[in-house]
């Protein structure tokens, strides 16, 4: 029997693999830079972490999630998002109180039940960063800032910055007496009409193409937001203007995820098709205490991986050029062998990234070897090179060959 992945589950295997690695790193190295510090997540919770969290009106718990019962008897749930997990941790770590804000960020697998199709799996990675604890309007244009230059890092340039503002709970109880008498007008299935009891914002995330039509002139949140909100949203856009951070007012985004409020913001690539949205975030007021902590806001986001190393394939950026070997060494014989085992060591130590042709294979069969890692350089190491302590390194790109000291090699040599 030939077993296969699961079914909707993307894996990343050499070279795409390298690439991945590469999105990895490069979206989540600007939160590093503005203080932001690991926070390793498990990968299942107590089932009520998310449906308190995330809200039982969403698709995500309703529709989504891996829940099942442990050993214990327990309903446990692979995570299938990052936020309120962390939020847990938090509570139950009390690093909130300590200084404000707590600042981390988190990478790894998350999972929903979906439709798998391209850009949308069953098993999904992501990037995220969570500041809990302050209501400043600067801190959202941080966070904004944080994702956008992750994607600046990669070289990515179509794509575009969606913000809005989902208000305060006055705000929104303002708009929810105007939405709901404009919804109890609609012709919606019974199915429809339970999910707009819970939260009748959800229908403005409806992608149905005959809900989209009847919600068409549906009244906006935006319009409806206290002077706290509406002057809040204001800074924000004025931070924004000051990092030189462009961006699209979209009063119809309201997220997937209940837990919500204030600042959303959504990245979309105009190359992905359907499945346009490489990540995005929000403020969340009130979720710390729906889980049973202090009344703390916080703001995050949560970048997909998946999607954004589709960007990057659609944009034409090479992102494995920088991981190929620098060197590529090849041993005739075992005297040669025992030298080399060295030689490599001491220059992985100096930051070089070396490879070696294993298996006491001939030289033709080496070259061949060193042809396909894609190493930068290649030596030839036997006797007369160890003897003289001189060697010929070989360009593959030119095929150009120099005389080189073997002991005066180190990482700047393949520059």
């Amino acid at each position: 029997m030939k077993f296969q992945a699961p079914k909707g589950v993307s894996e990343y295997f050499p070279e795409r693999s390298i690439a991945f690695e590469k999105v990895r790193r490069e979206l989540i190295s600007p939160a590093k830079l503005a203080g932001y510090k690991l926070l390793e997540l498990p990968v299942f919770e107590d089932t009520e972490v998310f449906t308190r969290g995330v809200g039982e009106s969403t698709d995500v718990v309703s529709k989504e999630m891996y829940t099942f019962e442990d050993r214990g008897g327990r309903s446990i749930t692979l995570r299938p998002e990052g936020t309120a997990g962390v939020m847990r941790a938090v509570i139950e770590h009390g690093l909130d109180r300590g200084q404000l804000p707590v600042k981390v960020w988190y990478a790894g697998p998350f999972f929903r039940a979906e439709r798998p199709q391209a850009g949308r799996y069953r098993q999904f990675y992501q990037v995220g960063i969570e500041a809990i604890g302050l209501d400043d309007p600067a801190i959202d244009a941080e966070v904004i800032a944080i994702a956008e230059a992750g994607y600046r890092n990669l070289g990515l340039t179509k794509f575009r910055l969606d913000i809005t503002s989902l208000g305060d709970s006055a705000s929104r109880a303002a708009h929810r007496e105007v939405l709901v008498k404009y919804i109890s007008k609609l012709d919606l299935d019974e199915a429809t009409r339970a999910r707009v009891e819970l939260n009748p914002l959800r229908l403005f995330d409806d992608k149905r193409e005959n809900v989209v039509k009847m919600m068409a002139d549906a009244p906006l949140l935006i319009d409806y937001l206290t002077p706290q909100s509406a002057a809040h949203f204001e800074k924000v856009k004025k931070y924004l203007d000051k990092l030189s951070i462009r961006y699209a007012i979209n009063p119809r985004m309201v997220r997937g995820l209940d837990y919500y409020t204030g600042t959303a913001f959504e990245f979309v690539h105009e190359l992905l098709g359907a499945q346009s949205g490489l990540g995005g975030g929000g403020r969340y007021d009130g979720l710390m205490e729906s889980l049973g902590g202090q009344n703390l806001s916080g703001i995050g986001f949560g970048l997909g991986i998946d999607r954004t190393l589709l960007a990057c394939e659609a944009e034409g950026i090479d992102l494995t050029s920088q991981s190929r070997p620098d060197l590529y060494v090849i041993p005739l014989g075992e005297e040669a062998k025992d030298f080399s085992i060295k030689f490599i060591d001491d220059l992985r130590k100096n930051g070089a990234i070396v490879d070696c042709a294993y298996g006491d294979r001939a030289l033709k069969g080496a070259m061949k070897g060193a042809d396909k890692s894609g190493a930068k350089f290649a030596i030839v190491i036997g006797d007369s090179e160890i003897s003289s302590g001189i060697g010929e390194l070989k360009n593959m790109e030119t095929g150009v060959t120099s005389s080189v000291t073997l002991s005066a090699i180190n990482s700047k040599s393949f520059n």
